[in-house]
């Protein structure tokens, strides 16, 4: 009775006692499955797991990784059932450890306090400079996340992805710094009256801002790709973690621009 209706051989889906349940939701969704069936070693059935449980399952990992993502702890508690203490409990390693490694973008700094104090009016570009590093960067790594925890991507597509986002990035950088150039001409210096602002100094902020966008999708889209390879989340290399390394970067270029194109 039972072998007239049930289906044997190869194409068989099953899954393994021992397969992750973010894996097995995954193989549901993949292959639209009301249900798949869990297996031992011995390749016995042990069990089902239905479309309901590998939904809890897919929220469960969705909600932990936008909190790893915005730099908390994940937790499994909900927000109105959280106390002020679990909040800080939640956030307050990812702020501390952000605080500290923001001492690196305070030395470059540092480090060029003369070219900043002969060209006082470079000062006020950084915080755009920073911002736009660290936006573009997270989109990439957003993409690269998804397109990872969808199993869409894996390491050995690499190369693809660097390619494809340094196109990407030719487009946006481009984009930004003929954008960014009318602004400053027009804004700044026409309509704010910033006298000090010159032809090569907004020639400084347009192409920083060029190849800080690449330099920073290129970041966004590597670091989680060799965390998933090395076995860490990839949510742990998203925004905050990017954007801190992307403030370095942006900070390194500008000024090494500056110093080549205003001679500092």
């Amino acid at each position: 009775m039972i072998d007239s209706v049930m289906e044997s051989g190869n194409g068989l889906i099953t899954v393994n006692t021992h397969t992750d349940q973010e894996e097995v939701a995954r193989m549901m969704s993949k292959y639209n499955l009301l249900a798949i069936p869990v297996v031992d070693s011995d390749n016995r059935m042990v069990g089902i797991v239905t479309f309901d449980d590998a939904m809890d399952v897919m929220e469960d990992e969705a909600t932990e990784d936008m909190e790893i993502m915005a730099g908390m702890m994940p937790s499994e508690k909900t927000y109105l059932k959280s106390s002020p203490w679990d909040l800080f409990k939640q956030r307050i390693p990812w702020l501390a450890l952000l605080m500290v490694s923001a001492t690196f973008t305070g030395l470059i700094i540092t480090s060029f306090e003369e070219a900043l104090a002969a060209q006082v009016v470079l000062t006020a570009f950084i915080p755009m400079l920073m911002d736009t590093g660290g936006n573009s960067g997270s989109q990439s790594s957003v993409t690269v996340i998804r397109a990872l925890s969808l199993g869409e991507l894996e390491f050995a597509d690499l190369p693809r992805v660097i390619w494809k986002e340094i196109r990407t990035a030719v487009l946006c950088g481009v984009a930004l710094a003929v954008l960014c150039f009318v602004k400053i001409m027009l804004i700044d210096k026409l309509l704010l009256g910033n006298e000090s602002i010159s032809m090569l100094v907004a020639a400084v902020v347009c192409v920083t801002m060029a190849i800080t966008v690449l330099a920073a999708k290129i970041v966004g889209c590597v670091l989680p790709m060799c965390a998933k390879k090395v076995g860490f989340d990839p949510a742990v290399m998203a925004s905050p973690f990017i954007t801190t390394i992307v403030d370095a970067l942006s900070l390194l270029v500008y000024f090494a621009t500056a110093k080549a194109l205003l001679h500092l």
